[in-house]
């Protein structure tokens, strides 16, 4: 089984550090790449376009980003014919409907809350990776 490359969009160090140590306890081998702002994550999708070894296969996109938010990245990635296929989790503190409705009326894949609770915030990383990594099939890259 190939290695999962897994994009994580996050501004605050810490629950970077969290989901990455998460992530490295996993059933299957990944790779985390990070951007910390929506300005970076764009950069680093349509460096993938031309090399896909760049491109991930998973995407934990933040809403509350610098410079661009995570709403915009997700209406661009969805709204690029090359970018679509790749799922996106939002991951936010935000629990606003209007944040909900908006992520899935732009094809967010799933929204989920991040629980403030360190062991809690751990386990949904944990349960987020055997969902999107060992039970569902990911689009392979063309």
């Amino acid at each position: 089984m190939k290695d999962i490359h897994i994009l994580l969009v996050e501004d605050n160090e810490g629950d970077i550090v969290l989901t990455k140590e998460a992530l490295s306890d996993a059933k299957i081998k990944n790779k985390v790449s990070v951007a910390k702002d929506g300005e970076e994550a764009i950069r680093f999708v349509n460096a993938g376009l031309d090399d896909e070894d760049i491109l991930p296969d998973l995407i934990l996109l933040d809403i509350n980003l610098p410079k661009v938010d995570g709403k915009e990245v997700l209406h661009y990635l969805k709204n690029n014919p090359l970018l679509k296929k790749i799922p996106v989790v939002m991951l936010t503190t935000s629990s606003s409907e209007l944040d909900v409705v908006d992520s899935y009326n732009n094809y967010a894949n799933c929204f989920i809350t991040k629980p403030v609770d360190f062991n809690k915030f751990f386990e949904v990383v944990r349960m987020i990776e055997d969902f999107w990594i060992t039970i569902v099939k990911l689009p392979t890259k063309d």
